[in-house]
């Protein structure tokens, strides 16, 4: 959006500016449909009560959910994640294999899931 693409901008960080759901432009992307298309493959949304766009700022990360796009909205979580990306994009964190949650726990033994079989996790 505006405000954010013109704080992202001044940082030095690409982005385009799209337009609110509520508010759609010619001619400008609309937020809410570039989720929906999986355009945009993250979702950054930080409410806070200052918030002035709370009907956008919902729309936006509701669409987020149920198209399964991943959404970010607390700013500590961010600055962890960006930190990483950076590491990762230097070469810092290399030899991680990710894995499903699923796969992790088809690939771990009984001794590695519970201290004692018995017990109610």
């Amino acid at each position: 959006t505006k405000a954010t693409g013109a704080v992202l901008q001044k940082n030095g960080v690409p982005c385009t500016v799209v337009a609110y759901p509520t508010e759609p432009e010619e001619g400008v992307p609309n937020a809410e449909e570039l989720i929906r298309e999986k355009e945009i493959c993250m979702v950054v949304n930080v409410p806070t009560y200052e918030s002035k766009r709370l009907e956008d700022n919902f729309i936006m990360r509701r669409t987020a959910v149920d198209f399964g796009v991943p959404l970010l909205t607390n700013m500590n979580l961010v600055k962890v994640f960006a930190d990483a990306a950076h590491k990762h994009a230097g070469g810092e964190l290399t030899g991680l294999d990710s894995t499903t949650l699923f796969e992790h726990y088809k690939a771990e033994s009984d001794a590695d899931a519970w201290s004692d079989p018995t017990e109610y996790h």
